[in-house]
């Protein structure tokens, strides 16, 4: 029996000291910012705008105890310096709205100003957070959503809620539409009334704050289209994104980052950015935080 203890005393070790590893890292991979480049092809896009840089982050979730609001800074500082045509915020600015939640809208605000002070034109979806929704079943709380959003575009940052409006270069008249989706959870996610100005066939960017909109495109409607949400499942197997928290706890399908290939209807196509912050506990596990820089292409 000694020999058998003496014989598991190190691998029982071993192991423990990797858990105890894992569980240090988890609280410090959230700090490691990691910046994503992908080309993103949109039928009938204009000259001007071929070769031009969207960048997209996402998921702040201010608020949160230990929130990862030093990283949400280091994005946007990245932007900044990057200066892309256009920055798309793709929702849940804050985590959960209580009785006061003027201090962590006033940081969220604080935070992304920087890209309005540059010039970059910006633009943003709220999430299911943002309307203090942390789970579906829950009721959206309307009017502190509105006070997030008369903050943002207070600070010049256009919130869309099911709408399209049309980008262009300073130097060009050509047009790219960009739509916007409102909250799916909050029941405010409508593509049809969000796509009926723009025109058939006409180059446009999409974003959304839950890759389960996506769903609703028509085919070709959405070429490109952007979301937040999952933040990438937050734990996750090392080489398999797949392979995450949301895999064992969501019975449907879950697209938790990148290219949700296979996903939607044909002619159109879902990017799924990890997003910065976190839910539940502030910690990321082999899933880092995440920016995006979009190179866009005619197809």
């Amino acid at each position: 029996m000694r020999n058998i203890s003496q014989k598991l005393k190190y691998p029982i070790l071993g192991l423990v000291s990797a858990i105890a590893l894992l569980v240090i890292w988890s609280f410090i991979e959230p700090r490691v910012l990691n910046i994503e480049t992908e080309t993103a092809k949109i039928p009938n896009l204009p000259p001007s705008w071929q070769g031009k840089q969207i960048g997209q982050i996402s998921d702040f979730q201010i608020g949160l105890w230990g929130d990862n609001r030093g990283t949400a800074r280091r994005s946007v500082a990245k932007l900044v310096e990057a200066k892309p045509a256009v920055v798309l915020i793709t929702g849940d600015f804050i985590y959960k709205p209580g009785s006061n939640i003027k201090p962590e809208i006033e940081t969220a605000v604080d935070i992304v100003r920087p890209l309005i002070e540059a010039d970059i034109p910006t633009y943003a979806v709220l999430g299911n957070h943002d309307y203090g929704m942390s789970s579906r079943s829950a009721s959206p709380q309307t009017e502190q959503a509105e006070r997030l959003r008369t903050a943002l575009e207070s600070a010049g940052i256009k919130v869309l809620d099911n709408e399209s409006v049309q980008l262009q270069l300073p130097d060009s008249d050509d047009t790219l539409y960009l739509v916007g989706i409102g909250s799916l959870w909050a029941n405010r996610d409508d593509p049809e009334q969000a796509l009926s100005d723009v025109p058939d066939s006409s180059p446009r960017i999409t974003m959304m704050h839950n890759p389960d909109s996506f769903e609703k495109f028509p085919a070709n409607s959405a070429p490109l289209a952007v979301a937040g949400h999952t933040h990438g499942g937050q734990l996750r197997v090392p080489g398999l994104p797949q392979w995450s928290w949301l895999r064992f706890t969501q019975k449907d399908q879950v697209y938790a980052d990148g290219w949700a290939k296979g996903f939607g209807e044909p002619g159109n196509q879902l990017y799924v950015n990890t997003g910065i912050g976190m839910s539940i506990a502030p910690i990321r596990l082999f899933c880092p935080p995440e920016l995006t820089f979009f190179t866009l292409q005619a197809d």
